[in-house]
């Protein structure tokens, strides 16, 4: 065989690798996609007959009673979700920039180790916890109960993102800083931050998402209700318990509510993965 022979021989092999490598990884994507593509249409196909506006704004209504909607629940989520954001976010943030810039020894250690732990807890676990250290000394089920349970189970998943996009930073950026005698604080306050902020607000938006549809915390701290929101020490609802809880009711109303429940609660998580998506893109064009 001669050399140019043997150069086209090694070319069509490459090609006829490349090509099976590119078909193979198709070929997972399409595997990857078939959940969610099958739930979403189940979601879509069961949840849309039922949805119209008064879904939105319309309370709870007893079995065999026309109409009635999740406002109340959808309210609940809202502030639920807000509430465990506004707790969680500032810890998580503020752990991954000490371990990312700050941490070394020891108590670094120990607080990489507990947010790896901590973040394969099981939620009802947390449920417990939160139950424990608030619904009892409280006397009763509340809102802010229901979360701290949710923002125990951000802290973790935004204390590891924020370190790790934090990582990623090229060094040459904060010598360039340091080099200027900008303080070690204000390097990364100003330089750092800002320059891994589309991953970090990523990993925030990830374990919002996560949140969002939580059910077995909400058990044993927002407790539920079938009223519009009457403070943070009353019990209130939230779309995942109001959608546990009829789809497991022998009412065929009820069930096509929770599905429905489930359509609005998927696409609200789709629109905030959406909006996040469009801003990083804005930020790095």
């Amino acid at each position: 065989m001669t050399p140019r022979q043997a150069a086209r021989s090694a070319l069509l092999r490459r090609k006829i690798v490349d090509r099976a490598m590119r078909a193979l990884a198709a070929a997972a994507v399409g595997v990857a996609l078939v959940p969610l593509v099958s739930v979403l249409g189940e979601v879509l196909r069961l949840g849309l007959p039922a949805l119209r506006p008064g879904f939105f704004s319309s309370l709870p209504v007893p079995v065999g009673v026309p109409g009635g909607g999740m406002g109340n629940a959808l309210v609940g989520t809202l502030i639920l979700t807000g509430l465990g954001s506004a707790i969680g976010i500032p810890i998580g943030l503020l752990a991954g920039v000490y371990l990312s810039e700050f941490g070394h020894g020891r108590l670094a250690r120990a607080v990489r180790f507990s947010a790896d732990v901590l973040s394969g807890v099981p939620s009802i676990a947390v449920g417990i916890f939160a139950y424990a250290v608030v619904v009892k000394p409280m006397h009763h089920f509340s809102a802010l109960s229901g979360g701290v349970a949710l923002s125990v189970l951000m802290i973790p998943v935004i204390t590891r993102t924020t370190e790790e996009m934090l990582k990623l930073v090229p060094t040459t950026l904060r010598e360039g800083a340091l080099a200027l005698g900008t303080p070690r604080w204000r390097a990364t306050l100003s330089i750092v931050i800002p320059t891994a902020l589309p991953g970090v607000l990523a990993g925030i938006m990830l374990s919002v998402a996560r949140v969002a549809g939580e059910t077995a915390p909400l058990i044993f701290t927002a407790f539920g209700s079938r009223f519009w929101f009457e403070g943070f020490r009353h019990p209130v609802a939230g779309l995942p318990l109001q959608v546990y809880t009829y789809a497991i009711s022998p009412y065929d109303d009820w069930i096509r509510q929770a599905w429905t429940g489930a359509l609005v609660l998927v696409l609200l998580v789709v629109s905030m993965q959406v909006g996040l998506r469009l801003y990083i893109r804005s930020r790095l064009h």
